[in-house]
Order: structure tokens, then sequence, then C-alpha cells
């Protein structure tokens, strides 16, 4: 079985940390019926496990949301499915070509737009590469502009550009909206959603906010022990509502698995 973790090839942004890009694995996934598996996965921070022997699967063309509270070891999962952490356990198979999207969208300042999309990409035209991934995005008009001249919504959605520039079999989100103003945060939801409809990657997000797992995934899963402690399949229709009554209901079992108590309630 394929671990996932050599090849990466995400290169250090200017503070140090690993840039939002494409991770090339040894072997993939993808000839099956499942973009993404784990198998008994275990990471430990000394004496603590974060992760304890946790099960996953993610079916091709997927959209699955993990919800947990802080600490749970969301993210410590998603950085093990992106090869972004060696000192994992247990079995984990991966796609060749794993793309992530960070809650920062990590773009180098002093590269343009376009190039920050295909950063680290092996392409024999760079430019058309990012200029049509721009054009997905609705960024087709500032990908010679640089970074810190986009708004926020804006440097999100080049970050989603240079993930599906590289045409990945799994899609890795890691809170990228939460920074978001509220209507910004809803146009950015329809854009995943399109841009995911259009592609059919498995996808993982991980989020904090059950609404936005109700409103974007096909299955909600509950992070806690260090395992997938519970599982929520959402079958409504797309385009969906927050008050639509099997949300409602859905809301308030997730809420309960992760010890919110309902509103009105001490």
């Amino acid at each position: 079985m394929a671990q996932g973790l050599p090849g990466v090839s995400a290169e250090p942004d200017a503070a140090g940390t690993d840039a939002a890009a494409g991770t090339d694995t040894e072997a993939g996934a993808g000839t099956g019926a499942y973009a993404a598996r784990v198998q008994g996965l275990t990471r430990r921070f000394g004496d603590r496990a974060v992760l304890d022997g946790a099960d996953l699967t993610i079916a091709r063309g997927e959209f699955v949301a993990l919800l947990g509270r802080s600490g749970s070891g969301k993210s410590t999962l998603l950085r093990a499915l992106a090869g972004l952490d060696g000192g994992t356990e247990g079995g984990l198979d991966v796609p060749a070509t794993v793309a992530v999207a960070f809650q920062e969208p990590r773009l180098v300042p002093w590269k343009r737009v376009w190039a920050n999309v295909v950063l680290g990409l092996d392409t024999a035209d760079p430019r058309g590469a990012a200029d049509k991934a721009l054009a997905e995005v609705g960024l087709a008009e500032r990908g010679g502009a640089w970074p810190l001249t986009l708004s926020g919504g804006e440097a999100q959605r080049a970050s989603l550009a240079r993930a599906l520039v590289r045409d990945p079999g799994l899609l890795l989100l890691d809170e990228p909206f939460s920074a978001l103003d509220a209507l910004t945060r809803i146009t950015m939801h329809r854009l995943v959603l399109d841009l995911w409809e259009r592609h059919r990657p498995g996808v993982l997000l991980v989020t904090h906010d059950v609404d936005e797992a109700l409103l974007l995934a096909d299955r909600v899963l509950v992070l806690d022990g260090g395992r997938i402690a519970h599982e929520s399949r959402v079958g409504t229709p797309r385009p969906r509502h927050r008050d639509h009554p099997d949300l409602t209901a859905l809301r308030a079992t997730l809420l309960a698995r992760l010890g919110v108590a309902p509103e009105g309630t001490a």
C-alpha cells in the first residue's frame, strides 16, 4: 500500500511554512473505487496520540467534510493525506497527485499571481496553464498582479487555482473559508461546488462550521478520540438551504456529537 509521504512538491514560503501546492506520491489509489484510504492511522506527539488508529475512505468524486473539536487532529489527518507529515504510522493510500488549499492562501509575495498558480508544476506552457486555471476561478484579469494587491477572497481563489491546475485525484481543503467575510464565504462555497462538479476530485474539507459542512458535503464525519466517531450522509439535493428540515435534523445530531448544547438550553 502506498504511504504517500515521499515526493512532496510543496516549497517553503517566506515564513518557512509549506506552500499550498500539489503533492506527488509514489503510487496511487486512483485506479480503485476510492480517492483515498486511511487504515489504522496513528500520530503521536510525545505521549499523546492525536490520531489513534483512524480509518477513513473517500470515494472517487466524493465530497467529505471533517468536523471535530479544536485539537482533535483534523489538520493532522489532512497533513498526513497530503504527505506533509512523516511521523504517522498505519496504512495511507492516496492518488498520485494530491493538492491542498489552506486557511491562509500562502502566496509567495515576490512572484506574480500566475507564477504562484504554477509554482512547482512541471508543464511546457506554465503561463497558459495558469491563465486557464485563473479563468476558472474568476481571476482571468489578475494573473499579472502581485499577491499583496489581492483581496482575501481573490487570494483564496488563487490558492484554489493553484490546487486545481494540478488536476488532483484528491483535493484537501483546510478551513479555507474561515478568514473570509460572510458574503465572500457564500461566493466561495458556490465556486468550490462548481469546480468540484466540473473536475470531480475526491475532496476532504476540514472545517469547524457545521452549516458549511452540511451545505457542501456528501458525507460529514466527526473526529473524536483520535478516530472517526460519527458519520452522517447528506442526501439533500444541491443547492441546499440552511433551514431545510433534513439539514436541521442533521445539524442537531452533529452538534450533539461535538458536545454543543442546542440553542435555547443552558
